[in-house]
């Protein structure tokens, strides 16, 4: 018995060490047509996002997580795919990653058609992380996991743990075009029913079995859970597609499916995460939206300037700006490189050329007097001189000639050519016509043979959607573009009357997921803004099957609406933030208390902000109040006074920017608020001042501030507040006049080198300025409060000639 033993014991052994390799499976394919046509001839998962292609994005993501191998699932330009998995990092020795591409059939159209692939291949040993090649996340999914494993040794049945974040109704990252009501079980987290829900037509009611509802005592029926479409599945998921062809999408049916089902009798659980960051670029709008999370660093410690996926170096710089560090970046004097913005390598920025809250890839032009506001340029791009981009993509080695615009939501595909002149009208997408394309394939040659029919294929779909586009182009359109162009202009989606087609890819819906578009025409629903006397004519009414859309009441169904009443919900945020806000308070006084690093203080901050989803500008609120608080009031003057808030400021001033979203203006916007409604009104100016000196605020941002309507107290109630807004505003009006008196000074000087001359480059100047400005201050503090000091002089000159006497 005991060599059978010693022989039990070594499997059990070998079976626990394939455990432990955690596997992960991702859909390379997006199996839609949103970024059309900058996906015409390469794969979405190999657009680049600030930079970097969205695989590399996932690939870190996974590999922050813990998994150790990867099975990567494509069909569409799979040669592209198996190259940039070749040429990529994670496939040299030592990186602890093993990166296997799978090519599936070429009659993989779905999801579910691509797990069916998986089934066939039998290349699932054990529980495995399912996500796509479009993911960027910092979630540690070792956790998720080790819950799984330990919920599947009580429940057998359970096949999968979904990952959720909680979300505010605008969170930027949250689609309006693609949601979904989850009805979750709080005590066990099984996820009881799952009904997808579409911005438009819209969706006012979500029908739930009426039998979950006895059958379990408390659910929870949640509206407000961002999808992360992070799977940690049993091996038996892929068996299910398999037995169940009719299950083409993940989450509408598979998910929707399972738990519908009477015969399955299997269960889905969900893991709502309370920290860490997780987002699809699922569509154009989610692009700019996960853009400017990258930028934001709300996906630390994956951000530009540290553990960049592409490989490259950044500098940041403060507002979250990025320039690349190889000293190759060229940045005229006169030009503005706006907040959260980054600029590759190579890149030219000329005379006057403004870049806000873009990315510029490597080798791009912007000349001079250009705009280019909220959009992303692939590499090798050009804009000529006085041309400006709004809210769009622009393609690899696109060229826009001179005074051309480019309204908000166009997408530019690879190598196209427009104006000069040129109006782009909003949400165009253009691309190169096909001579132009093939010329370039046939200097390309193919690596492999093995796949040649898969390219084939692919081939043969993009010539012939190409040649329809091609045939069928406005001549006074394309003459809209300018003369140098080689551009044809894609139509604008349509549906047949008679065409059956999936509501979440309808057209309507569709204008919820792309760049730039407000949809500002569509009514969506918005269950909170009836009426009272709406909701009881409503309720009053005979046509209940109207009501609920298509089910009665009395039904095996209860529908609910989706958000619950104004008034409720005004009071729960109410709540919400009052406890948010004492939170922060008990935070802020530890961190005070107990000398925490700023750092550490950020990152407790970001963690209550993310865990009650609050705006930004209540913690900015809370850290200002907080500081601005412990300032010690002297008697000595005005020198220990600017001590004291010289000391505060450059111990606790950068808490105001590590909380994230970098915003001078409303810094200055809070500050006025606390002094103007607090004894700290004397010492509005020496702080603003303190702010300035450490680089917290700047001087555009001064006058930003002064020049706003609201800071001269307009529609601030009481008088007596109002007042003090206006006596923080004339502080401000006397060191923007010290600013300009000081720019005539130095344009009066004459330096070789005008470098120097800048605030940032000469600490002289530097010096100089927030020494006066400091004056500034305080002597605006003294004249607020001169009455008091006089009448203080007063007595004590008549107590002298009492003690005299």
């Amino acid at each position: 018995m005991a060599p059978n033993l010693a022989s039990s014991t070594g499997k059990e052994k070998l079976i626990t060490d394939e455990e432990e390799v955690l596997q992960a499976v991702i859909l390379a394919d997006s199996f839609n047509k949103r970024f059309k046509p900058l996906t015409t001839h390469k794969p979405r998962c190999l657009l680049p996002i600030c930079n970097a292609p969205l695989l590399d994005w996932t690939f870190e993501s996974l590999a922050l997580a813990g998994v150790q191998e990867i099975f990567v699932i494509c069909r569409s330009h799979a040669e592209l795919v198996k190259t940039a998995i070749k040429n990529s990092k994670w496939s040299k020795p030592g990186t602890g990653l093993k990166i296997v591409p799978i090519v599936t059939a070429k009659e993989t159209f779905t999801p579910g058609d691509a797990m069916r692939d998986i089934y066939t291949h039998g290349i699932i040993t054990s529980d495995f992380v399912l996500v796509t090649g479009d993911l960027v996340s910092n979630i540690r999914i070792g956790e998720v996991v080790r819950q799984h494993k330990e919920r599947r040794k009580t429940d057998k049945d359970a096949i999968m743990t979904m990952v959720v974040k909680q979300s505010g109704v605008n969170h930027r990252t949250r689609s309006k075009g693609d949601s979904a009501v989850f009805v979750i079980d709080p005590e066990t987290s099984e996820c009881l029913h799952y009904e997808a829900v579409t911005g438009y037509p819209p969706k006012k009611y979500a029908s739930i079995p009426r039998e979950l509802l006895n059958e379990h005592p408390e659910v929870e029926i949640r509206n407000d859970l961002i999808d992360c479409s992070i799977d940690i599945c049993s091996v038996e998921v892929p068996s299910l597609f398999q037995d169940n062809f009719d299950y083409g999408d993940v989450r509408r049916d598979f998910v929707h499916g399972v738990l519908t089902s009477d015969l399955l009798m299997k269960n889905i659980y969900c893991y709502i995460a309370k920290e860490g960051y997780a987002a699809r670029v699922r569509d154009t709008r989610s692009y700019d939206s996960v853009s400017k999370d990258i930028l934001s660093r709300w996906t630390f410690p994956l951000v530009p300037d540290d553990n960049h996926p592409g490989g490259h170096s950044y500098e940041h710089l403060r507002g979250n700006k990025y320039i690349a560090k190889d000293n190759s970046v060229t940045l005229s004097r006169t030009c503005k490189i706006g907040n959260n913005t980054l600029i590759g390598s190579k890149s030219q920025i000329a005379d006057n050329a403004q870049v806000t809250a873009s990315v510029l890839g490597q080798g791009c032009t912007v000349g001079a007097g250009s705009i280019v506001r909220n959009s992303y340029l692939f590499d090798g791009a050009i804009i000529g001189p006085n041309c400006v981009v709004e809210h769009s993509i622009i393609g690899s080695g696109v060229q826009i000639k001179e005074r051309t615009r480019v309204e908000r939501g166009c997408l530019i595909a690879d190598g196209v050519i427009v104006g000069p002149q040129a109006r782009l009208a909003p949400f165009s997408r253009l691309s190169k016509r096909r001579q132009d394309n093939d010329e370039e394939d046939e200097d390309e040659e193919e690596d492999e043979e093995g796949d040649e029919g898969n390219e084939d294929d692919d081939e043969d779909e993009v010539d012939s959607e190409l040649e329809d586009v091609e045939a069928n182009q406005d001549p006074e359109a394309l003459a809209k573009l300018g003369s140098g162009t080689n551009a044809i202009i894609w139509p604008p989606p349509t549906v047949d009357e008679d065409e059956d087609i999936d509501e979440l890819e309808h057209p309507d819906n569709q204008r919820l997921m792309r760049i730039g578009d407000n949809a500002s025409d569509l009514v969506l629903s918005d269950p909170g803004s009836v009426t009272e006397s709406e909701s009881e004519s409503e309720s009053d009414s005979d046509d209940d099957d109207e009501r609920f859309g298509g089910s009665n009441p009395a039904s095996s169904t209860t529908s609910l609406p989706l958000s619950t009443p104004s008034n409720l919900v005004a009071q729960a945020d109410s709540a919400m933030i009052s406890e948010f806000q004492q939170e922060v308070k008990q935070s802020l006084d530890r961190a005070f208390a107990e000398g925490h690093s700023v750092d550490n203080a950020a990152v407790e901050l970001k963690t209550l902000r993310m865990a009650s989803n609050v705006p930004l500008r209540l913690v900015r609120e809370a850290v200002i109040a907080a500081v601005v608080s412990r300032i010690k009031i002297t008697v000595g003057g005005a020198i220990p006074q600017r001590k004291e808030i010289t000391s505060m400021i450059a111990r606790w001033g950068g808490l105001i920017d590590k909380i994230g979203g970098v915003d001078a203006v409303e810094t200055v916007e809070i500050l006025q608020e606390c002094c103007a409604s607090s004894d700290r009104l004397p010492l509005f100016g020496q702080i603003l001042a303190a702010l300035y000196q450490d680089d917290i605020v700047d001087e555009d941002d001064i006058r930003a501030w002064h020049a706003n309507s609201k800071s001269q107290g307009q529609c601030v109630k009481p008088a007596s507040l109002q007042d003090n807004y206006k006596k923080c505003w004339v502080t401000g009006a006397h060191m923007i006049k010290q600013f300009d008196e000081q720019d005539s000074d130095e344009e009066s000087e004459e330096d070789a080198d005008d470098d120097s001359e800048s605030r940032e480059g000469n600490p002289a100047v530097q010096n100089a300025v927030t020494q006066e400005l400091s004056s500034i201050g305080a002597t605006s503090s003294e004249e607020d409060s001169s009455v008091e000091a006089s009448n203080e002089e007063d007595d004590e000159d008549n107590t002298d000639e009492d003690d005299s006497e």
